[in-house]
């Protein structure tokens, strides 16, 4: 009894950290309106960045013998984690793209101050 209390509750509160970085994920794209280039910029940016994160962490996975390795599971696999990186990001990602998306804005608006 005890296990399946703990358990329950570490997938209601697992279930409330997805909801609320969806949330989070929603509302940040409903703020990103301003510049929605610099906006998809900055998530291209954080979703090549878990790509690369993620490569990394595959590439000592072991393959399946007979049907697995080669080039072809290696081009499989890059495709397949870049669209893991932008699973992630459309679902809120790590935050990365915000604080990049701010520092886009205060590049431009330095550049624009700077050229009267």
């Amino acid at each position: 009894m005890d296990i399946s209390n703990q358990i329950m509750n570490s997938q209601s509160a697992l279930l409330a950290q997805q909801s609320a970085a969806s949330k989070a994920g929603l509302e940040n794209a409903s703020q990103q309106q301003n510049d929605p280039r610099a906006w998809e910029a900055a998530q291209k940016f954080e979703s090549m960045f878990l790509s690369q994160m993620m490569n990394l962490m595959f590439k000592d996975v072991p393959t399946d013998g007979y049907f697995g390795g080669g080039s072809s599971e290696e081009i499989f696999r890059s495709m397949l984690v870049n669209e893991y990186g932008d699973g992630i990001v459309k679902n809120g990602g790590l935050g990365l793209a915000d604080s990049i998306y701010r520092n886009i804005l205060e590049l431009q608006e330095a550049v624009d101050a700077a050229n009267g």
